[in-house]
């Protein structure tokens, strides 16, 4: 992709932030009763790496997979995770989806110019200004029957509203090793996608999964509005069950 100079220079910016900063460390003391020493992680839409590395601190014995199909993401994120994925981060690329084979990415354009990456998108036109790119697919169950998992104990995934269509793709591998689902789950990004919240809610339900909302992981039995819901099924291994919820 050739950028820019306004492009150049936001990747420069975003850059130096995904290699020097570490965010989301507030929501550690919400995910560490989910996240073994030892734990397995997908991160799904890995962005610039930081929820990768987080995981790699907080599974110092675990793995951490890294699903982003975007390459200008993968720009930064390779470098972030060189410098802070502590040798436990590896990157996936390609996207989780219902299927495998391939797809269009839209980047949008931001206002300034800048290349809006954190929002990029499958699925669905969009009349928004932006690059659009043809992206590999795979599918959770096919992954994890290629890398032969003999356990998965956590997954993230922030995919601006193909969660459902990942999801979908994973379903022999949920119902073998039951991890701890963290999901974005927003209505107008799931409805570009032809999804909705509640199908979600009701295909996780039929898997045997209860949602909580967080960060305080209060049970509930419905979508209650965009934003991060946590997904637990009976007899999931980790440490929830002696310490949370």
């Amino acid at each position: 992709m050739r950028l820019t100079p306004r492009q150049r220079a936001s990747w420069l910016a975003h850059l130096f932030k995904a290699v020097t900063q570490q965010h989301h460390r507030e929501l550690v003391p919400v995910l560490a009763p989910f996240i073994a020493a030892d734990a397995v992680v997908l991160d799904v839409g890995a962005h610039a790496g930081q929820f990768a590395k987080l995981f790699a601190a907080m599974a110092p014995r675990g793995r951490v997979y890294a699903f982003e199909p975007s390459p200008y993401a993968r720009s930064i994120l390779e470098p972030a995770l060189a410098v802070g994925g502590r040798g436990r981060a590896e990157i996936v690329p390609a996207g989780l989806s219902d299927r495998p084979g391939e797809l269009v990415l839209h980047t949008p354009i931001k206002r300034r110019g800048g290349l809006g990456f954190g929002t990029a998108h499958l699925g669905g036109a969009d009349a928004a200004p932006g690059v659009d790119q043809m992206v590999p697919l795979t599918t959770l169950d096919a992954f994890a029957e290629a890398r032969g998992l003999s356990r998965l104990d956590f997954i993230k995934m922030d995919i601006e509203g193909w969660e459902a269509r990942a999801l979908a793709g994973g379903r022999q591998t949920l119902a073998r090793f039951l991890p701890f689902l963290f999901l974005e789950v927003d209505a107008a990004m799931l409805a570009r996608a032809g999804d909705d919240p509640d199908s979600l809610f009701r295909w996780l339900g039929e898997l045997g999964y209860r949602a909580f909302r967080s960060p305080m992981m209060r049970p509930v039995d419905a979508y209650e509005g965009a934003g991060d819901y946590l997904f637990r099924a009976p007899g999931a291994a980790g440490l929830v069950q002696n310490r949370r919820v």
